[in-house]
């Protein structure tokens, strides 16, 4: 799909962070947007902060419930007659790291019905009805390296919600490309730095009703500028992606066909060997610490 002028793109938290970037580069590319977020004046400013620069309108959504994105996708298809790129982008945290039996049920709810049913309930609203509209198109999921491609066992339900997302992606481009079907997929793993998003404060969206049980106070480097101030202190890169061309990125990816859009690929690789070496001995695979 290297022309993306005209075609119609519905992106999930696209009201901000990495979301927005990949917005405002669809923008550039002359894409109609229809930017999906849970919060609304953040989303209502993004589309008049970015209405001057193309076609874009908002939608107040939950991803995490299905009839919210299948009322989503009815109402762009009833517009548009087409989506033709479907970011599924909205993330959120477990609400911190820590040891695997600290999470609470909440916590595993919480991050799983945003990151992984967040990703099903778009592929379900809008896939059979991408497929029926007979265009080509594009489903772009993201993932993290943080799981998607390395154990991190600090963030383990996010790491897990992760892989899931990864997983199931394959799933879907495979299944794309045995039905030789007019879609395909890709999974997105923002890379190339620090990554200064809404992630770091996503509590702010999380509802009562998946409120921890035992609220704890933060440990230490749950914000981005402590993590920052830990990884200068231990001498490692600290350099703050800019999440516009991170979104340019994105898009190119899209636009060259690839399946991985993400930078480093040969350290990712690197990691890969490792732990599939680990495994072929029957070990444990080392952390991303």
């Amino acid at each position: 799909m290297r022309d993306l002028k005209g075609k119609v793109a519905v992106v999930t938290g696209g009201a901000s962070g990495i979301g927005r970037g990949i917005t405002e580069a669809l923008l550039e590319e002359g894409v109609r947007v229809v930017v999906a977020d849970i919060e609304e004046p953040v989303l209502a400013e993004t589309v008049r902060d970015l209405e001057a620069f193309g076609e874009v309108e908002g939608a107040l959504v939950d991803v995490s419930d299905f009839n919210s994105m299948d009322s989503l996708a009815s109402r762009v298809f009833s517009k548009f007659g087409a989506c033709h790129l479907l970011f599924n982008n909205a993330g959120v945290t477990s609400g911190g790291g820590g040891l695997p039996w600290e999470q609470e049920i909440n916590d595993w709810k919480w991050c799983f019905s945003v990151n992984v049913f967040g990703v099903a309930n778009g592929t379900l609203a809008f896939v059979p009805r991408m497929l029926a509209s007979g265009e080509s198109g594009v489903v772009v999921n993201t993932s993290s390296a943080d799981g998607g491609i390395a154990p991190v066992p600090y963030a383990s339900v996010y790491a897990s919600s992760k892989a899931a997302v990864s997983c199931f992606t394959e799933a879907l481009a495979h299944q794309f490309r045995q039905t030789k079907s007019s879609l395909r997929a890709a999974v997105f793993y923002p890379s190339g730095g620090l990554l200064d998003t809404g992630l770091w404060t996503a509590q702010r969206n999380r509802p009562s009703e998946l409120a921890r049980v035992r609220p704890r106070p933060p440990a230490p480097g749950t914000t981005f500028e402590e993590f920052r101030a830990q990884l200068a202190a231990a001498g490692r890169p600290t350099e703050v992606v800019d999440l516009l061309e991170l979104g340019r990125f994105a898009v190119a990816g899209v636009k060259a066909g690839s399946f991985v859009i993400s930078h480093d690929l040969d350290e990712a690789g690197r990691l890969l060997h490792h732990r599939a070496d680990a495994i072929a001995k029957g070990e444990l695979p080392d952390p991303i610490l």
